[in-house]
């Protein structure tokens, strides 16, 4: 391991941000395939909640939450990091989480280190647009394991898909675990006529067709998930 002139651990040749980019940042470690920094998260009501930012190459954001001893909260998303903190105002974790510059808060938005999620994000989004403009992928429910009530989860963006992709995937998923709508097992299910209303572009009532159900794409696969794919979207296609 060698020390950069500002006594930054650096493990490997790997240099995604510039030294001066970098320089006032506080818990940054460059590493093989990602760039890490303390990161938190501040509630109103418990304080901040500490924790640390992973910035990979391909533009995938992680944190590895250390707002308590023995916190079992690790490989988080922004947005379920900004959930787990308790903070009150969901949805904007670009705003609300934030790295120590010069010994200062300052929103993540601010930084260079949203440089490689939003070129990311902005490709991924251009080249999955339809002709009429709309990314090519429906709605998808996924049942609460606690009041058996299924909850609509919409996918237009890398996060969205990330936050459908996750709850997919765990066998436990219960309403409270949505990090944004602030649902519980209370409230009433989704009636049945509003949800044949899915998103597709083609035809607002569409079962499932080319337009709107995707097999896989920058949007809806992840490189850290061994699946590849936001498992739902692999469903048949009707015409």
């Amino acid at each position: 391991m060698e020390k950069m002139a500002n006594g930054l651990e650096k493990v490997s040749g790997l240099s995604m941000f510039s030294e001066e980019e970098l320089r006032e940042m506080s818990g940054v470690k460059l590493l093989d395939d990602y760039v890490e920094v303390t990161c938190g998260c501040t509630s109103h009501r418990y304080g901040d909640a500490v924790g640390r930012l992973r910035v990979f190459l391909n533009g995938y954001l992680q944190i590895i939450c250390e707002c308590t001893p023995g916190c079992q909260e690790d490989k988080l998303t922004p947005a379920a990091f900004e959930k787990h903190s308790g903070r009150e105002t969901a949805r904007k974790w670009k705003n609300n989480i934030w790295v120590i510059v010069n010994g200062e808060k300052v929103p993540l938005c601010k930084t260079v280190l949203l440089k490689y999620y939003n070129q990311v994000s902005k490709a991924a989004n251009s080249s999955q647009r339809s002709q009429n403009g709309r990314v090519g992928h429906r709605d998808e429910f996924v049942r609460c394991t606690r009041c058996n009530k299924e909850r609509r989860f919409r996918l237009r963006s890398k996060d969205e898909c990330r936050i459908h992709h996750d709850a997919v995937a765990d066998a436990n998923w219960k309403c409270s675990d949505l990090p944004y709508d602030k649902i519980t097992c209370d409230d009433e299910e989704e009636r049945g006529s509003r949800r044949v209303y899915r998103g597709c572009g083609r035809s607002p009532t569409c079962k499932g067709c080319t337009s709107c159900v995707c097999f896989g794409c920058d949007i809806c696969r992840f490189s850290d998930c061994s699946c590849q794919t936001c498992t739902d979207f692999t469903s048949n296609v009707r015409a």
